[in-house]
């Protein structure tokens, strides 16, 4: 064996280990970070939580991701629920919708209902599919809007912020499928 033939004999298990070390380090999932624009502000250091796709007989309705400080979840800290519809929305469509849910849950007056459901149909635009909405709860508890990159709104209630994410985040969520993947329990 030439001198050559020795050096790459010997050379061969750290190229060997050196490959493997790129797989593992491709393999290892790292943090995603937030692609919410703006909302980014009010989530401190925000990286994807999870994400999943809405589907309602059939139909895809929206994708989700769900951004939380660190990628960990806590409903009573900030986070950002991003929805990026899949179809053709009017902004009264996603109001009565939310109500709807909102009044399933119960727990909420009728004042409060009415409300909610005045300033939501003062924010919520009509969406075009591959549009988004992100809702951030902030830390003082309230609910701010963005369409893209631009705020469309406030609404200051920490009981209404509490209903309208538990639509998606809550306990008796409609799709608690949808729910595990975005809080990170999904696979």
């Amino acid at each position: 064996m030439n001198s050559r033939t020795q050096s790459s004999a010997t050379q061969w298990p750290l190229v060997s280990l050196f490959c493997m070390f790129l797989m593992a380090a491709v393999l290892v999932p790292l943090p995603v970070k937030a692609d919410i624009g703006s909302a980014a502000r009010s989530v401190p250091s925000a990286e994807l939580v999870g994400k999943g796709r809405m589907t309602y007989l059939g139909f895809k309705v929206f994708d989700a991701e769900l951004y939380a400080p660190k990628g960990v979840y806590s409903a009573s800290s900030p986070f950002a629920l991003k929805l990026t519809y899949l179809r053709n929305f009017k902004g009264t469509a996603i109001t009565d919708s939310s109500i709807k849910e909102i009044k399933r849950q119960g727990g909420a007056s009728a004042a409060q209902i009415a409300s909610w459901e005045k300033q939501m149909n003062a924010i919520f635009p009509n969406v075009s599919a591959g549009q988004s909405i992100t809702g951030v709860r902030t830390a003082n508890g309230s609910s701010v809007f963005y369409r893209g990159n631009r705020k469309i709104g406030t609404i200051s209630d920490p009981a209404f912020t509490k209903k309208f994410f538990s639509i998606w985040l809550g306990n008796n969520t409609r799709n608690p499928g949808l729910r595990a993947r975005l809080v990170g329990a999904g696979s």
